[in-house]
């Protein structure tokens, strides 16, 4: 998982971390750093989500996991939803990769939002359960391996059905933040972007037996609302409140090696309750960061606030890396990410 990252949070000294590759979260402890290191995290445990809910597809089917938060005693967490492609692979004949460059699949645990308690064992450890002492259950979307009340309700949306049938990579839907606010939830999308504007989908959820559902955001029945950001033709990468702003981590919506900036929308959290467009377009965001990339490497996937006791009272983001370069690796198991301030 250490070279595919792509969602962070932290519980005070713990940090989570998911992989664009597996169907499960690692727990990591804090360790004493070493070196030049700031921080230091390792002696991992992997919480396999197999464990914790009855998936909509296989235990071993990937759940191209995009997007986790850290709300209310939960660890929320969102897969991508999109479709994939095969590729090319260089020791095959010309007919061959024309067939695999044809083919197109959906991993049945792609389509996954979810929320799972978390809870102290016995020596104090956050765990995550699927079921809490205090009755909080792990609930997922309701929905199979093909779909769900999400796309369900995006399959005739003019912006974004026609492309649900496109694999993400290829600017198709693509699920890629995600950000709470009590039962408010913001899904941010690397694709598609539409004539330059990258979109967040703001959705409600409730509990529902053994299920979430998604209730209606208002009096006229909306389930999705839009929102509509300028972000120079980026797609979002991550999400994440602090305080009432939203930051932004966006990159380039399809397998492109570019820009990967962070974007700060100022008040976004009043902004958002306040709203009650169905779509609405915000261009008043303010570019925070411009990050490092490499050429097929050195992509920044994840990023989140560190605790302040972690981060000695500063405000800073912990950014991680989906393909680390050699720079950026130690070892087979040890990979560094990057500090940065924020205001």
């Amino acid at each position: 998982m250490q070279t595919n990252l792509s969602g962070a949070a932290f519980t005070d000294d713990w940090l989570w971390v998911a992989g664009d590759e597996a169907c499960g979260l690692d727990r990591l402890r804090r360790l004493e750093a070493v070196g030049s290191e700031t921080l230091r995290y390792g002696e991992v445990r992997d919480f396999p989500l197999a464990d914790l809910l009855d998936l909509p597809g296989t235990r071993e089917e990937e759940a191209d996991l995009e997007g986790m938060a850290v709300a209310d005693g939960f660890m929320w967490v969102v897969g991508s939803h999109g479709l994939k492609r095969k590729n090319a692979q260089p020791e095959r004949s010309h007919a061959a990769n024309a067939k695999r460059l044809a083919k197109l699949a959906l991993d049945g645990n792609r389509r996954l939002l979810a929320c799972l308690p978390i809870e102290p064992d016995a020596d104090g450890q956050p765990c995550l359960v699927r079921q809490a002492r205090d009755g909080r259950k792990a609930l997922r979307l309701k929905g199979d391996a093909q779909t769900n009340q999400l796309t369900r309700a995006l399959a005739d949306d003019p912006h974004f059905g026609p492309f649900m049938a496109i694999p993400g990579k290829d600017n198709g839907f693509d699920i890629e933040g995600l950000a709470v606010d009590g039962r408010r939830l913001l899904l941010g999308l690397r694709g598609p972007v539409l004539r330059g504007w990258s979109a967040l989908l703001e959705i409600e959820v409730e509990a529902q037996g053994e299920y979430l559902r998604l209730v209606p955001l208002d009096a006229k029945g909306t389930l999705v609302r839009k929102h509509f950001l300028q972000l120079d033709g980026l797609g979002i990468r991550d999400l994440h409140f602090s305080g009432d702003d939203l930051y932004i981590l966006a990159g380039p919506t399809m397998v492109l090696n570019g820009d990967i900036r962070v974007f700060k929308w100022p008040q976004a959290r009043t902004v958002l309750r306040d709203n009650q467009e169905v779509a609405r377009f915000e261009a008043a965001l303010t570019e925070s960061i411009a990050l490092p990339h490499g050429r097929g490497v050195n992509r920044a996937e994840a990023f989140c606030d560190l605790p302040p006791a972690v981060a000695g009272g500063k405000r800073r983001w912990l950014v991680l890396y989906d393909a680390p370069g050699p720079e950026r690796r130690d070892g087979e198991h040890t990979v560094f990410g990057d500090l940065l301030r924020h205001d």
